[in-house]
């Protein structure tokens, strides 16, 4: 089952995103991924195109309890919505 997820990195590096968008396959491998950066910039990435340095992991997500267990992250599961009016932003603002 594909689901959704929004994970906040609280860090206070200006060259890393503070919120990753990220739909997940059946496999737990990302599909599609959105960046949001501190000063606004979206950045995303899918299995064909990478945008602004954005690509998607090699690894599978893993579970939302075992990104929460990490220091730093904060994931929530989302609605096929939510991402899919963050995936459309993004890609309208690389145009």
């Amino acid at each position: 089952m594909v689901w959704y997820l929004r994970v906040e990195w609280m860090q206070d590096f200006s060259e890393e995103p503070v919120d990753i968008y990220s739909e997940v396959g059946d496999d737990g491998y990302e599909v599609r991924k959105v960046e949001v950066f501190r000063d606004g910039r979206l950045q995303y990435a899918d299995e064909r195109r990478e945008a602004g340095g954005t690509a998607l992991s090699e690894a599978p997500v893993g579970s939302v309890a075992e990104i929460a267990a990490q220091e730093g992250f904060r994931p929530h599961v989302i609605s096929e919505q939510e991402f899919e009016e963050m995936w459309t932003r993004a890609v309208a603002a690389e145009g």
